[in-house]
C-alpha cells in the first residue's frame, strides 16, 4: 500500500514544475522514502501469501489509515520544518478522513504543490484509498473482498455493483474521477484559476472542506463560485453507486427510487431556508436574499460534513450553527463521502420509534419494520442501533475529556461533533474565522482520534479493542 501511496507524489511533483515553486526536490525525497519503505515491506512479507480474512482485513484497514497519515506528514514537516509531527499529523489525518480541519495559517502564501497535495488527501481519501488498493492489489495477486467490507461506510455493506470486488472500485473510481472532473470545469467557468478549480473540486467531491485560502470560499464572494460548489456538493453527499447506476443505465428515475435521496435534499432544502428566514429575522442579514445566500452555502456544507465556509458563522444567533452541527451528524446518504450517522441509520431510527409507540398500543400486532418496501431484518436493526449508541457514547466520552484538558464546553463539543463526523470547523475557539492550531497537543491527539474514529465509523477501529476479536 505504501508503494501505491508513494505515487500520489506525481501530481504535487508535476504541479512544483510548472509552478516552479521549489518544492520539487522536497517531493521527490519523500516519494523515495515512502516508496523504500514500501518495497522494504513488500520485501520482508513477500512470502507469506494467502486470501485474507476478515479479521486481517479490519486489522490492515486500520493500520493502513494510521500508517498513510504518518507517511502523509512528510511534505507538511519538509516544508514547514517548524511544524511539530502532532499538528502534522493532525493536519494529514483531516486531510485523508475528508474532516477538513487545520492548524495551517497563510494558506494563500503556501507553495502550489503543498496546497495541492493538501487538496489530493481530501480527495483520495474522500472515497477510501483502501478502495483504491483494492482496485490494483489484485493485480498483484491479493484479493481484498475482506477489506472492501470493512472500509466500505454505512449499513449495506455487502451490496455489490458487480459481481466481482475489483470491478467494483474501479466504478466507484470511474464515476467519482468522472464528477470531480466536472467540478473543476465548472468551478474554472464560475471564476476560479485552474489550481484553485482542481483544489477545491478535491475537496468538494470528498467533502473534505481544505481551501487554498484561509478566509475558504469567503475569499471569493462569488455567488456563482458558491451555486457551483453547493451543486457538487450535494452529488458527493449521495450515493455513490447510485450515480454509477445512473451513469450506466442514463436513468435519473434511480435517483427518486434511492431511499436517501430525496430526504436528504429535502432536509438542506428546507434547512437552508429555515436558516435564511431566521437570519433575516434575526436581523444579522437585513436583506433575505443576502441570508439565503449565505445560509444555503453553510448549511449545506457543514450538513454534508464538507466544511467549506462563506461566512463566519460563529457569529450567527447560536440556534443556526447548532442545527448546522446536528445536520452533520444524520444528513449524507450511505455510500457517499461524507461521516456521521448517515442517513439510513436515521431513517431506520426514526421508522424503529414510531414502530415501537406503534406496538405500545397495539402489542399484539406483526408489524415488520420496513423501508423503501424492503424489509428491515432485526440484525441491521440492532446494529444500528448499537452503532448510535457508540457513537454518541463517543462524542460525550471525547468531549468531556476535552473539557477536563482545560477548554470551555462550547469549544470542546463543536470540536468532537466536527471531528467524529469529518465536518471540519466547530464552534467557539475552533470556529471557522480561527482553527484549531490554539489547541494543546492532548487536545490536538483526542481530536485526531475523533476524525479517525468517524472516517472508519468508530466500530472497525473498536472491534481491534475486544477480546473476543483476538480468539482464535
Amino acid at each position: 500500500m505504501l508503494m501505491v501511496f508513494s505515487a500520489t507524489y506525481i501530481l504535487p511533483v508535476v504541479t512544483s514544475i510548472i509552478y516552479q515553486d521549489g518544492t520539487l526536490s522536497m517531493f521527490l525525497n519523500d516519494m523515495s522514502l515512502t516508496l523504500m519503505a514500501g518495497l522494504l515491506l513488500w520485501g520482508l512479507n513477500r512470502k507469506y501469501e494467502r486470501e485474507l480474512k476478515t479479521r486481517e482485513g479490519f486489522i490492515i484497514v486500520v493500520v493502513a489509515w494510521l500508517g498513510m497519515a504518518g507517511f502523509a506528514t512528510l511534505p507538511l514537516m519538509s516544508y514547514l520544518p517548524d511544524l511539530s509531527f502532532t499538528d502534522a499529523y493532525f493536519e494529514s489525518m483531516s486531510g485523508l478522513s475528508t474532516t477538513g480541519s487545520t492548524v495551517l495559517s497563510n494558506l494563500d502564501s503556501f507553495a502550489p504543490a503543498i496546497n495541492l497535495w493538501r487538496h489530493e488527501l481530501n480527495w483520495l481519501g474522500g472515497m477510501g484509498i483502501i478502495v483504491l488498493a483494492v482496485a490494483i492489489l489484485p493485480v498483484l495477486g491479493i484479493g481484498g473482498r475482506q477489506l472492501f467490507v470493512a472500509e466500505t461506510p454505512g449499513p449495506m455493506k455487502d451490496t455489490k455493483l458487480t459481481p466481482r470486488i475489483t470491478e467494483t472500485a474501479k466504478n466507484l473510481w470511474l464515476i467519482y474521477s468522472l464528477i470531480t472532473f466536472a467540478c473543476i470545469l465548472s468551478l474554472k467557468l464560475a471564476g476560479m484559476d485552474w489550481l484553485d478549480a482542481i483544489c477545491h473540486a478535491f475537496s468538494t467531491l470528498s467533502l473534505g472542506g481544505f481551501s487554498t485560502h484561509d478566509l475558504s470560499v469567503g475569499f471569493y464572494d462569488s455567488p456563482a463560485i458558491e451555486s457551483v460548489l453547493i451543486v457538487f456538493m450535494l452529488l458527493a453527499g449521495m450515493n455513490f453507486s447510485t450515480h454509477f447506476i445512473v451513469f450506466q443505465t442514463r436513468n435519473f428515475n434511480i435517483y427518486r427510487q434511492d431511499i436517501e435521496a430525496f430526504p436528504f435534499l429535502i432536509l438542506l432544502l428546507l434547512s437552508s431556508l429555515g436558516v435564511g428566514f431566521y437570519l433575516w429575522y434575526q436581523g444579522t442579514y437585513y436583506e433575505f436574499g443576502t441570508a439565503l445566500r449565505h445560509a444555503s452555502f453553510n448549511v449545506v456544507s457543514i450538513g454534508t460534513d464538507c466544511g467549506l465556509t462563506s461566512e463566519d458563522f460563529n457569529n450567527w444567533p447560536i440556534f443556526a450553527p447548532l442545527w448546522m452541527l446536528f445536520l452533520s451528524c444524520i444528513s449524507v446518504c450511505t455510500g457517499s463521502t461524507g461521516g456521521g450517522i448517515k442517513m439510513m441509520r436515521t431513517l431506520i431510527l426514526i421508522k424503529q420509534s414510531l414502530l415501537q409507540m406503534f406496538l405500545l398500543s397495539h402489542p399484539t400486532s406483526v408489524n415488520p419494520l420496513k423501508l423503501g418496501g424492503m424489509v428491515i431484518s432485526s440484525r441491521i436493526t440492532l446494529s444500528v442501533l448499537g452503532f448510535i449508541f457508540v457513537y454518541f457514547m463517543s462524542v460525550v466520552l471525547l468531549t468531556l475529556i476535552l473539557v477536563l484538558s482545560g477548554m470551555d464546553l462550547i469549544s470542546s463539543f463543536s470540536a468532537i461533533i466536527a471531528s467524529i463526523n469529518n465536518a471540519g470547523p466547530g464552534l467557539g475557539s475552533v470556529g471557522p474565522a480561527s482553527n484549531y492550531s490554539g489547541l494543546t497537543d492532548f487536545q490536538t491527539w483526542t481530536c485526531t482520534l475523533a476524525m479517525f474514529l468517524g472516517r472508519i465509523e468508530i466500530f472497525t477501529a473498536l472491534t481491534l479493542l475486544t477480546p473476543a476479536f483476538w480468539r482464535k
